[in-house]
């Protein structure tokens, strides 16, 4: 089955900063049991500050002012909603 685009969306910040959000139906395989492949990340001046993705045999995983963990996939709703409360975070303590 090929990707199919669920979602595509951005949301561009007065500040210049930048969330734009990729979400993809798949195939169901050894790194995306789940069936979906996602791209979510919040950019400033040009820099990613926040990611959460799961490239080619990478898994599920989260990138926080340039760190690397993994990151466990629930549903797509509890992933967007941590992604959105780490852009809150980051925003309000910047």
């Amino acid at each position: 089955m090929r990707a199919t685009l669920i979602r595509h969306s951005r949301l561009r910040f007065a500040d210049g900063g930048l969330i734009e959000v990729k979400l993809w139906s798949v195939s169901p395989s050894p790194d995306k049991p789940h069936g979906f492949k996602y791209s979510l990340v919040y950019i400033e001046r040009r820099k990613r500050i926040i990611g959460y993705d799961n490239g080619e045999r990478r898994g599920d995983h989260r990138h926080y002012e340039g760190e690397e963990e993994s990151y466990e996939f629930m549903t797509v709703d509890d992933l967007i909603a941590d992604f959105m409360a780490d852009v809150d975070r980051w925003r309000r303590e910047k």
